[in-house]
């Protein structure tokens, strides 16, 4: 007979943690263990988990932050790593996960909101969710918005496997400001370290001068900026001289720009966003794109 059982935040018990990383690796193909070992999973990620026996079979997690918005703070929960072992599928056990987590944290935040992939579209709307289209922005016009390209002058590529530079990126990002007013997170650092020992290892640049942090890809002629980590307000136009040339024509933006005079393009972009409030207004959440390094 099946001994299952209901356990949370036990990010600290070995056999427990591992099995939930497992299943994650097995649904997803992420590991949560490096991010665990480093010291970044942190009070902010909880996990709500079945187990059968010693083994998680299903979970939903609550990712607690901060959301910038038109220059507000406001608190929010961010709701991922939903999943259930397929051999427990269709026994009410995410509803049942989700439940709990509405129940503990729906008073305590201003927001709740997800990200679903397609095959799920239809489970959240139960919850109260509402979906949201994002919004990608990009800038297309380089010679006119720009100053004269300073490729690469002054910037190091950091490893994120040394442990002084993955210490550096983290200082920064415990003293970073949000990318945007209009739209933006605070108190990511945890989730930030795991994009960056996940996703974005070898994207991470170093602006020495400046003092700041750029995460970006080159493709051909396109450069995609995933995060801009400084704890100081600086100028985009000095930031992109620095990392763009002569044959980049376009820089597509993975947040919400907000930066001045600039002239940006914007295209509907279909993320999965999902919303939740019991008291605000979901247009707060209109013509946004939610920062790419944040997203649980």
């Amino acid at each position: 007979m099946r001994n299952i059982r209901f356990v949370q935040n036990y990010k600290n018990n070995d056999s427990i943690r591992k099995s939930f990383s497992d299943l994650a690796f097995s649904m997803f193909g992420i590991s949560f263990e490096e991010w665990y070992q480093k010291g970044y999973w942190n009070e902010r990620y909880i996990p709500y988990s079945y187990l059968d026996g010693d083994r998680v079979i299903a979970n939903v997690s609550v990712n607690i932050l901060d959301l910038i918005i038109n220059g507000e703070t406001k608190q929010a929960v961010q709701i991922g790593t939903v999943m259930t072992h397929p051999e427990y599928c269709n026994q009410g056990l995410s509803t049942s996960l989700m439940t709990k987590v509405l129940e503990d944290y729906e008073s305590k935040c201003d927001w709740m909101y997800l990200f679903a992939n397609e095959s799920v579209l239809d489970f959240y709307p139960r919850f109260g969710f509402q979906p949201v289209q994002e919004q990608l922005f990009s800038l297309e016009n380089l010679s006119e918005n720009l100053r004269v390209p300073t490729a690469n002058k002054g910037m190091r590529k950091l490893d994120i496997q040394n442990e002084n530079d993955r210490a550096l990126l983290y200082q920064k990002a415990l003293g970073r400001l949000p990318n945007s007013q209009r739209f933006g997170t605070a108190n990511v650092e945890g989730m930030l370290m795991f994009y960056v020992l996940n996703v974005f290892s070898e994207d991470i640049y170093y602006l020495e001068d400046e003092g700041i942090i750029v995460i970006y890809k080159r493709e051909e002629d396109r450069i995609d900026l995933f995060d801009i980590v400084s704890a100081t307000g600086f100028d985009i136009r000095d930031i992109l001289s620095r990392i763009v040339d002569k044959d980049v024509r376009k820089v597509v933006f993975h947040y919400t720009p907000d930066y001045k005079d600039l002239d940006l393009v914007q295209h509907a972009y279909n993320g999965g966003l999902f919303v939740r409030s019991h008291s605000s207004d979901i247009s707060s959440f209109q013509n946004i794109k939610h920062p790419i390094t944040s997203i649980a």
